[in-house]
């Protein structure tokens, strides 16, 4: 396939598994000039391995042996599906606990290989999680000089870069000074989130790591992510706080038992899972059950079709 700006890179790549889809189907053709990040049939099926004690004799009186042996069984943490996200996108990812919204944003970093289906950016994405890689015996400063050679700066970038990471994590002299074990999960956060956003990365996942924090650091991360998807970066949001989905994000996916249940307007889909939150909380799992049915229903199937007939083979150019 020819180098080329608009076809995305090949970031990981599993078996091919189509299935015939049982809702409505939307085909979208890439390339588009616009794709940032396309999932192509993705799902992910686990092989957990257990241990299986056997207890083998003859009679009550009889000597027992005991063997062991193992046991494997599947679970599909992802069923296939299909994404495209275009550049200048800010995407939420919501979903109840262990639903497989974590193991989504893994396939697209690239942290894990999918088991069935494709992923391709543009560009190697940034993730940015509760467990981002700072030195907890070092201070905040040194914290930041450190994220930004790690990131690739040269020490001189990273001397300029650093009133900018100070103002957005809202971070005082004395917070600076602190080792970063003395700070709360909350100006860990923050911090993480400056440092990570301050090279500008066209595709950056956030997980789980903006959901603390007041006001005034909420605004400023709505500055910045506005500011990203203005350089023709997109962004993947995951938060259980759906204020900030609202408040962030240009559209809303809702991933529920592995499966994506709802994909559109955030307030349309907020709503929804809202509703369906509630009901779950309610004991009212039967309602859930058939609402969320509804929800599957309504929501059209995505189906990539590639411009020339053919998936990109290796990595091409953003």
């Amino acid at each position: 396939m020819p180098q080329q700006k608009d076809a995305p890179a090949t970031a990981a790549r599993g078996t091919r598994r189509r299935t015939a889809p049982a809702r409505p189907t939307e085909h979208i053709s890439v390339p588009d000039g616009q794709s940032a990040v396309v999932l192509d049939e993705v799902g992910m099926t686990y092989t957990v391995r257990a241990a299986e004690s056997l207890v083998r004799g003859q009679g009550a009186g009889a000597r027992r042996r005991r063997a062991s042996g193992m046991t494997t069984s599947t679970v599909e943490a992802l069923r296939p599906l299909s994404l495209l996200v275009r550049r200048g996108e800010s995407v939420g990812v919501i979903g109840t606990n262990g639903s497989g919204k974590s193991t989504l944003m893994k396939l697209i970093t690239g942290q894990m290989q999918p088991t069935a289906g494709s992923v391709y950016a543009t560009s190697t994405p940034i993730m940015l999680g509760v467990n981002a890689a700072l030195v907890r015996q070092v201070s905040g400063e040194d914290n930041i000089l450190l994220g930004c050679l790690a990131m690739g700066m040269s020490a001189a970038t990273a001397a300029k870069k650093r009133d900018q990471i100070v103002e957005l994590s809202g971070l005082d002299d004395t917070a600076l000074s602190l080792p970063l074990k003395a700070y709360s999960s909350g100006m860990a956060a923050r911090l993480q989130f400056a440092i990570a956003t301050s090279v500008d990365p066209d595709i950056l996942v956030i997980d789980e790591a903006l959901n603390t924090g007041d006001a005034q650091f909420r605004e400023r991360t709505r500055r910045r992510i506005d500011h990203l998807r203005e350089q023709a970066g997109c962004v993947f949001l995951v938060s259980h706080s759906l204020g900030t989905i609202r408040e962030m994000c240009t559209r809303v996916v809702w991933i529920e038992r592995g499966e994506l249940t709802m994909d559109g307007d955030p307030d349309e889909v907020v709503d929804a899972y809202r509703k369906y939150t509630i009901m779950l909380g309610r004991d009212r799992l039967k309602q859930a059950r058939i609402h969320r049915q509804k929800c599957l229903e309504a929501t059209a199937l995505t189906r990539i079709d590639w411009a020339d007939g053919h998936e990109p083979t290796g990595h091409t150019a953003p």
